[in-house]
């Protein structure tokens, strides 16, 4: 079951100079919660974006470029490799960026998008989420707060 698991502005903007343009401290927990453990599939600007390593996560980047090979990763050449490369996991993750999230669309079968209450300035996107092929599943308002600037609401999508 490949899941494409984003935060999205309601303009689909994901980032900005390679980085988020919002702090949602909530959604990182999502995240953390949903993806620890299983393969994260991500383009080389992403894996870049991170200070270092996720724990408890096995990091595989696609790439074009044929002599990278940070440590603890794998390397894949194409999205299909990513796949591959990731059989054995029940629940592997696609996490960006906007390039790799293109590629994946046909492939996944479940979305987990945080859609962010807002319209941003970015360079990277999510793709449109097309409803003759997903129907939404699940749906959480959040407000925002004190640890949260925007508004946002996790929507849960699966292939029809």
């Amino acid at each position: 079951m490949l899941t494409m698991i984003a935060a999205a502005a309601e303009n689909n903007a994901l980032g900005k100079d390679n980085d988020l343009v919002w702090h949602l401290p909530d959604d990182f927990k999502r995240f953390k919660r949903f993806t620890s453990g299983h393969h994260i599939i991500m383009g080389r600007k992403t894996f870049e974006s991170f200070p270092k390593l996720l724990p408890n996560r096995t990091h595989v980047i696609i790439t074009r470029q044929k002599d990278y090979q940070p440590k603890d990763t794998i390397v894949v050449g194409s999205i299909e490799e990513a796949i591959k490369v990731s059989k054995l996991d029940e629940q592997p993750f696609i996490i960006g960026g906007g390039e790799i999230y293109k590629l994946g669309m046909e492939m996944s079968r479940k979305i987990e998008l945080t859609r962010v209450h807002g319209e941003f300035e970015a360079d990277t996107y999510f793709p449109e989420i097309n409803e003759d092929e997903w129907e939404l599943v699940k749906e959480q308002f959040h407000d925002k707060d004190e640890k949260h600037d925007y508004s946002f609401t996790y929507l849960t999508y699966e292939r029809k």
